[in-house]
């Protein structure tokens, strides 16, 4: 999945970022308000915000992307923990409330059930070539065949897919595997495109020398 994470501690935000990437998500860290509302127009399939921001109250942010129609899932981080807060933030349209200090385990199976939910509801399937995606499932098939694939694996496929007919650069491809525990070799990338390749088609995947990569659009 797609997420924007809005969180200006730079330790815990650095963790969630790392945490979700190593199970497969696409992470937007960011610590401002301002930095979000430009983000914003990317679409996500969920959104990850903090209460309180530097430049603002995360909580009025919500109410005015519900107040425009936005129906992203969005769980409100907080240390906020009065009944009160907590009905004021569900009130204010958050999808769901987490309370600091939290186990990042426990945020990433409440990222799933709001994707889930909102899958149910607005987001489609991706189609990128022969292949389908489920973002809020984490599934991916090749034609009717289920595919088996990697954390790694899966996250780049993702990429790939959100942007299908557009070249993605190395350099972001390469970013995103920097959340996944161990070292990542200089040829990471590569590697891990080559055993994807396998999976779904060595022309499903373009390279496109200099540049990145690119993947068929929709079929």
């Amino acid at each position: 999945m797609h997420l924007l994470l809005l969180e200006d501690d730079p330790l815990l935000g650095e963790a969630l970022r790392d945490f979700l990437r190593a199970e497969g998500h696409t992470v937007d860290w960011l610590t401002r308000l301002s930095q979000a509302r430009a983000a914003l127009p990317s679409p996500y399939d969920a959104l990850l915000v903090d209460w309180q921001l530097p430049d603002g109250s995360g909580l009025d942010w919500i109410r005015g992307l519900r107040a425009a129609g936005n129906a992203t899932p969005i769980l409100l981080l907080t240390a906020r923990d009065r009944v009160p807060e907590r009905i004021e933030g569900l009130d204010a349209g958050a999808d769901d409330y987490l309370v600091k200090p939290f186990a990042p385990e426990e945020l990433a199976a409440r990222v799933r059930a709001a994707a889930r939910r909102g899958a149910g509801q607005t987001t489609p399937r991706l189609v990128a070539g022969p292949v389908s995606l489920d973002p809020a499932a984490r599934r991916a098939w090749l034609g009717e065949t289920e595919l088996n694939l990697t954390a790694r694996e899966w996250a780049l496929l993702e990429a790939l897919a959100r942007r299908a007919g557009r070249v993605v650069p190395r350099a972001d491809l390469e970013q995103m595997l920097w959340g996944f525990d161990g070292e990542l070799s200089s040829n990471a990338v590569e590697v891990h495109l080559s055993n994807l390749r396998k999976k779904i088609g060595r022309d499903t995947i373009e390279t496109v020398r200099g540049l990145g990569y690119r993947m068929a659009g929709r079929a």
